[in-house]
């Protein structure tokens, strides 16, 4: 009988054992969850974008007259002194080689220019034969007037023939240099383009020097070519007087400020300080890389800290600015990754007596990382970060174990 009641408490204890096993597995367990803790502490909202880096000043020496331009021996860095420092040195340019037939035109001009130069030439002599004799005229004619022998009418008319041949004499001159400048124009087109040498001397061309001090920011013109005057050829300036150009969103732009404190970084260095200086009045379309039309505006920005902590960059350089549109130092805020929507209502999953309670919050300003909060939690309280689809109304929640 006593092994029976031994068997009997055996299977029971087996069996609570078992039933207790299973009600344990089959117990809700404490989802682990990511917990943040509301609190108080300094927060700043900025407008993050992509900039570059650009010197102030850019002068861009072009070509004075059309010419060839000799290969220079700058090179970008190079230290230039104002209106010292030759960058670019040009040479005329040599004439066009030209087939037979306009060859044969060319020799015909010069023939004809020749035979209206002499033919000039002896108009003049005739010219001025015959003022010679009309002046011998006037002088007898003087000499008669004095004893009254002629008429004074006479006497006027020598006077007139004077003036006359002494004017004809004076224009024919004149058309006589006209001819010789159309001979040497018409002659100055046979010239052979394989009989000019290149010119060693440097006084037969045109040195062009560096209108301010700094350095060579660009070689536009490297190679020896032919260009018309206006043509750019280098770009000088100062590495050191530079800024910094961002084209935001247009939406961003309007909150901005002038004097808005930016803190750069992105570019290789440490973070240095900036000053918003000009926000320009009107906006450009710009293509995203997905090509959406964007609506972008410059917005300028000075350095705040001194040239030694950025004095790397150059022109053109990459940088993120981060501009501050509004910041505060003692703010209630919650994580970014604890918000969800709910309706037309952000909210978070507070953490209550351990159960995850779904709870409305009002958010003032926000940036990418922490939001403020307006109304619907106290500090001190805990939230739930970044909610799966498993943490619902009521469900028990424990603080995830962080490995080290």
């Amino acid at each position: 009988m006593r092994h029976i009641w031994i068997k009997r408490t055996s299977w029971a204890l087996v069996f609570g054992l078992a039933t207790a096993g299973i009600v344990w597995f089959a117990w809700p367990q404490p989802i682990p969850v990511d917990i943040a803790v509301i609190a108080k502490g300094a927060m700043e909202v900025t407008v993050d974008d992509e900039a570059k880096t650009s010197v102030r000043e850019i002068y861009t020496v072009s070509a004075p007259v059309s010419g060839k331009v000799l290969r220079t021996s700058r090179e970008a860095g190079d230290q230039v002194i104002a209106n010292e420092t030759i960058v670019a040195v040009m040479q005329p340019v040599t004439p066009d080689f030209h087939d037979a037939s306009t060859h044969a035109e060319f020799l015909a001009a010069v023939a004809a220019a020749e035979a209206a130069e002499k033919f000039a030439e002896a108009e003049l002599r005739r010219i001025a034969a015959a003022l010679d004799f009309s002046r011998k005229e006037l002088q007898r004619a003087q000499a008669l007037a004095r004893t009254d022998t002629i008429a004074v009418r006479t006497l006027d008319k020598a006077k007139l023939d004077v003036e006359v041949n002494e004017a004809a004499l004076a224009s024919a001159k004149a058309l006589v240099d006209v001819r010789r400048s159309e001979r040497a124009s018409a002659a100055a087109r046979l010239i052979d383009p394989s009989s000019i040498l290149p010119q060693s001397n440097p006084d037969c061309c045109i040195q062009i020097r560096s209108p301010v001090a700094g350095r060579v920011l660009k070689i536009i013109q490297e190679s020896e070519t032919i260009v018309q005057a206006g043509t750019p050829l280098i770009e000088i300036g100062d590495p050191l007087d530079l800024e910094v150009v961002a084209e935001l969103l247009s939406t961003d732009a309007v909150k901005i400020k002038i004097g808005s404190p930016v803190r750069i970084d992105g570019w290789g260095g440490v973070p240095v300080r900036g000053r918003v200086t000009r926000v320009d009045p009107a906006g450009f379309v710009k293509i995203s890389a997905l090509g959406i039309e964007e609506q972008r505006v410059r917005t300028w920005i000075d350095f705040a800290d001194p040239p030694e902590l950025w004095s790397q960059l150059g022109h053109g350089y990459r940088v993120i600015v981060n501009v501050t549109i509004w910041q505060a130092d003692a703010v209630l805020t919650v994580p970014v990754g604890a918000l969800f929507r709910k309706g037309n209502d952000w909210a978070v999953f507070a953490i209550r007596d351990g159960r995850a309670r779904s709870t409305i919050v009002t958010i003032g300003q926000r940036n990418n990382r922490i939001a403020e909060v307006v109304s619907g939690l106290v500090e001190g309280d805990e939230v739930v970060l970044h909610p799966s689809d498993r943490i619902s109304e009521g469900v028990a929640v424990s603080e995830r174990e962080v490995l080290t």
